[in-house]
């Protein structure tokens, strides 16, 4: 997901570059709203992720 944020950040630099401001504005939106979600995810994984359990220690 945050490679595709990224895209969208490319895309949008390259569309503002060239004076596309529809698609550059669309496309920065995208990738900031992905972003966000990445990032959100990548917390509640952290909090909730695979925990270590008393058993598996051999």
């Amino acid at each position: 997901m945050l490679r595709y944020a990224l895209l969208f950040l490319l895309l949008a630099l390259i569309a503002g570059l060239f004076g596309f401001d529809l698609i550059s504005g669309m496309s920065y939106l995208f990738a900031k709203v992905m972003f966000f979600v990445f990032l959100v995810l990548f917390v509640v994984s952290l909090f909730f992720g695979r925990g270590s359990t008393a058993n598996s220690a051999v």
